[in-house]
């Protein structure tokens, strides 16, 4: 997978193993993972740790008291992951609360939730509320079906989405490839913007810096929702 994404060109991948009920997130142990890995790998691609945090009540409370755990490696955002069961009001709080001791979310793949895809005003809520936006890039490729399509160009469509990444899991289905992902963004946004996906905004959150590209969400009327 390392061969593969800097053969695409990656310089740098973030491992994000998930911090949830089922898989318990050791961040010594696997930090020596990632250091081994490194060391197998050579220079390209630069590997940093993270994770995909399910944002669960026990879990909110340990970010909190222990907020560098789960971020990004060497910086203060970290990914989180929204149920596809239930996505509750208070998740907004959520944010709060998490933004006021130091954490910004990077909400993953919101174009592949089921609930968001039909609710996804939501969405640009969030980003509105300095939460940043992450997109599966294989979802504008039409990896994951029509509709989940439909939901990522909606979502770019109306400037709320902050960053493409390829939740890469294999070398045959889910590929760390971000090329043709940002082919398809350029032709919906424009080269610049899509640039600024995959390029500069990943490179300020590795770096802990704000985001150069961070536009006001579109607001106001809202077209159909894309998974109609």
């Amino acid at each position: 997978m390392c061969r593969m994404a800097a053969a695409d060109g990656i310089t740098h991948q973030v491992a994000t193993p998930h911090a949830n009920d089922r898989y318990h997130y050791d961040r010594p142990y696997l930090q020596g993972l990632v250091a081994h890995l490194q060391q197998l790998v050579g220079d390209l691609p630069t590997l940093s740790l993270g994770c995909d945090f399910h944002l669960s009540y026990d879990n909110l409370q340990d970010v909190l008291a222990n907020p560098a755990r789960y971020a990004i490696e060497g910086s203060h955002y970290m990914l989180v992951e929204l149920s596809n069961y239930s996505v509750p009001q208070q998740i907004t709080d959520c944010f709060t609360k998490l933004g006021d001791c130091g954490i910004t979310a990077v909400i993953t793949h919101p174009e592949r939730n089921p609930i968001l895809r039909e609710t996804p005003q939501r969405v640009v809520e969030w980003a509105e509320q300095g939460c940043v936006i992450q997109m599966t890039g294989s979802a504008l490729t039409g990896f994951w079906g029509e509709r989940v399509r439909r939901a990522a160009q909606w979502l770019l469509e109306h400037d709320a989405v902050h960053v493409l990444a390829t939740d890469a899991h294999d070398t045959e289905k889910r590929v760390p490839v971000l090329s043709t992902a940002r082919e398809a963004a350029a032709e919906i946004c424009g080269e610049e913007i899509a640039d600024a996906l995959v390029e500069a905004n990943p490179q300020a959150i590795i770096h802990s810096q704000p985001l150069p590209y961070f536009p006001r969400p579109v607001t106001g009327s809202y077209r159909k929702s894309p998974g109609a």
